[in-house]
């Protein structure tokens, strides 16, 4: 693909010292640092200060997904532990379905020790309700790096959600570095997670409070969420210079009517909280052109690859594409769609929706970072040089920056 041929992945490298990897989070979630990128200048302040520095035409919009205990520990007899890390769920194929499931359910799963993985089925007992009762894990097949896992539990009357709350663990990220502690079960979640499906955090959302949403209402900013359920594609670097055989991961959101509806009639700026955010954002402008180009297909089934946007060929306004999106709804009585993303945003991407995000310090050489450097071009160096310098703390834990 000509466009990314003068693109080298070791000119997004800088040196992280293991030490500005934040373990923990800092005591209170606004009391982290705040680094504020606008026009080329760039500045600092607390988090709790946000406010000050949004601009009072913005729409801001957040991702409202839940972290899911993706993390099962079987232990086997001879003293081994299996752990069976949930991805996404194949049967039923819909998050919300799943977890309502009280029939077995299939979930594509990476299997940690799977060579200790000798039988067909693994067990282990949780409590539920103050009774014991058993979870089994069957190898269906393999699903390339990762596998098809059957879960099957002995009470019908309790679903695969309540199941994998009573048997899981908090997925924290590769990079931190500690066993999950109590706290995590709290501080790795944002205020406003409700819909459950990720297996890691949208981390840009983990400083807000309710006071400082109060103060971003009382400045009469707007707020509307969508739903981007977080995968474990999101930690993988990029191993290649040529970007061209990095395949992305594919990630599942939710978009509602009511905010394409929000994003049509709004006159300002959208602000993105976090990355995660952009993606969906992003790549809802692409199922609107998708609508365009083919208005006879009418499924509510959307994909957006990751070299659509840069392949397409002409050019529509986004109230053209959102215009579009809500026709079909229309047409199909809905008020909600479905959809899976494998967008790769990096130098040479034409932003479409956002006019801001807020996201944390991303990993050097990581798709996370070109998404930065899409937007702020190589000022990404400035910004990071200035974090270091300013012993900002990196990554899921870390602190945060506005980029205007």
């Amino acid at each position: 693909m000509k466009i990314f041929s003068d693109i080298n992945i070791n000119d997004f490298d800088y040196d992280l010292p293991e030490e500005r990897i934040a373990q923990y989070p800092v005591r209170e979630r606004d009391g982290s640092k705040l680094l504020i990128y606008n026009k080329g200048i760039i500045s600092g302040d607390l988090f709790r200060n946000i406010y000050r520095y949004l601009p009072s035409d913005s729409l801001m919009v957040f991702n409202n997904t839940r972290v899911i205990r993706a993390r099962i520990i079987f232990k086997k007899e001879t003293g081994a532990n299996i752990e069976v890390f949930c991805l996404e769920p194949l049967s039923p194929c819909d998050y919300e379905r799943s977890f309502a499931s009280g029939s077995p359910v299939e979930w594509k799963c990476i299997i940690g020790n799977l060579k200790k993985w000798k039988d067909n089925s693994i067990t282990c007992s949780f409590m539920h309700r103050e009774r014991h009762y058993t979870l089994s894990a069957s190898k269906i097949k393999a699903e390339g790096e990762a596998w098809r896992i059957l879960f099957t539990w002995d009470c019908p009357e309790i679903s695969f959600g309540e199941v994998i709350e009573a048997t899981g663990h908090i997925p924290l990220p590769p990079y931190v570095k500690r066993e999950e502690e109590d706290e995590d079960y709290i501080r790795y979640q944002t205020i406003y997670s409700k819909i459950n499906g990720s297996v890691a955090s949208p981390t840009a959302g983990l400083h807000f409070t309710d006071s400082v949403l109060e103060e971003i209402r009382k400045k009469g900013i707007r707020q509307t969420d969508l739903t981007l359920h977080v995968g474990a594609g999101t930690f993988r670097p990029v191993k290649t210079k040529d970007l061209t055989l990095h395949e992305m991961h594919c990630e599942h959101f939710i978009i509602s009517k009511k905010l394409i509806e929000s994003l049509l009639s709004h006159q300002g700026r959208i602000i993105a909280v976090g990355t995660t955010s952009v993606r969906a954002l992003e790549s809802l402008y692409w199922m609107g052109v998708q609508t365009i180009c083919k208005p006879e297909n009418k499924s509510d089934d959307f994909f957006v690859d990751q070299w659509e946007p840069y392949i397409q060929g002409k050019e529509y306004s986004l109230p053209e594409s959102l215009e579009s999106i809500i026709s079909l709804m229309n047409r199909m009585k809905t008020r909600f769609l479905r959809a899976s993303t494998k967008i790769i945003i990096m130098p040479g991407y034409n932003f479409h929706v956002i006019n801001g995000m807020i996201t944390n310090f991303h990993m050097p050489k990581s798709t996370l970072l070109l998404l930065v450097s899409a937007w702020t071009g190589d000022d990404w160096k400035n910004i990071y040089r200035n974090a270091l310098e300013n012993d900002y703390r990196f990554l899921s834990y870390g602190d945060s920056s506005l980029l205007l």
